[in-house]
């Protein structure tokens, strides 16, 4: 196992093991994938999506956001099979999969969900993040390496013996996270992944995603930290009842004039796009933007 500075630096970017660094063949393995005129109504009769269509391209780095009920993580659920449409088609590499097998896709697709409470089961951390790989295939000392790997990423390798339920909640909410990316799966779907966290976690799930799409893979995050979309996300789909109504650059998405169908979405720009947009500065989506801005026009001046 390789990785860059200490599992415990806020700012470490995770390093897979040697078998599987950056250099192997991730990008090509990244699957296609699409929502074609996606519908699906609970049984209880709640449309929780309505004719959406998307697709995402290998190595995509897309985050989906909305208010609570907007159908986000049932959105996210079609992606590997623990949901199925209503109607219309969820495909990966142009192939239907409503017939697929739930444990044939999450060999592609890795899902960590919003509650970690509901993925966590095993007595031991270790045993936690071994049980995804383990049932891919994977034994003896790349299972170890994976293990190790995937907790030193989140800064739980010192936790490895502990019992998940002795950690808190953001920390199983890391562990959960540790879990999906231990399979190594070619697209990591995220379910409110900085939820609880502190300055360090967040920090850490940022160097995840990095790494990830470094290797070519697709991460799709849902996410309501809008700050923390803007900075890590190369493209924001926005949802509302249902519907997808706003899909863009965080630069377009956070622009001035997205702001009412944001507003209307119950969400908020981050602060540096108001700010810029308060000072004339056009489309700051993240502090960094905002600094560069603003110091062209002080410059201009």
């Amino acid at each position: 196992m390789s990785r860059t500075g200490g599992p415990s630096g806020a700012g470490t970017t995770p390093v897979a093991p040697s078998s599987e660094n950056a250099a192997s063949p991730v990008r090509a393995l990244a699957p296609m994938l699409e929502l074609d005129d996606v519908s699906f109504i609970y049984p209880e009769g709640i449309r929780a999506l309505h004719r959406v269509s998307l697709r995402f391209e290998p190595g995509a780095l897309v985050a989906i956001v909305g208010q609570n009920g907007s159908g986000k993580s049932t959105l996210v659920r079609h992606l590997n099979g623990l949901l199925r449409p209503t109607t219309g088609r969820v495909l990966l590499d142009g192939a239907d999969i409503r017939h697929d097998h739930v444990a044939g896709l999450a060999a592609r697709v890795g899902l960590a969900f919003q509650n970690p409470d509901r993925q966590l089961f095993a007595g031991r951390v270790s045993a936690e993040v071994a049980f995804g790989p383990r049932n891919l295939g994977i034994h003896g000392p790349e299972l170890d390496a994976r293990v190790a790997w995937a907790l030193d990423a989140v800064g739980l390798g010192a936790e490895a013996a502990a019992n998940p339920y002795d950690l808190g909640y953001s920390r199983r909410k890391l562990l959960s996270l540790a879990s999906v990316l231990a399979m190594r799966t070619p697209v990591l779907a995220l379910d409110e992944p900085t939820t609880g966290q502190d300055a360090r976690g967040a920090a850490r799930v940022r160097a995840v995603v990095a790494a990830a799409h470094d290797e070519g893979r697709t991460v799709i995050a849902i996410s309501h930290d809008m700050r923390f979309v803007a900075e890590t996300f190369e493209r924001v789909v926005v949802m509302r009842a249902g519907s997808v109504v706003l899909d863009g650059t965080p630069g377009e998405a956070f622009a001035e004039g997205a702001w009412s169908e944001l507003g209307a979405s119950g969400l908020e720009p981050p602060v540096a796009a108001v700010a810029g947009a308060r000072l004339g500065l056009g489309s700051t989506p993240t502090d960094r933007a905002f600094v560069t801005a603003l110091a062209a026009l002080t410059a201009n001046r």
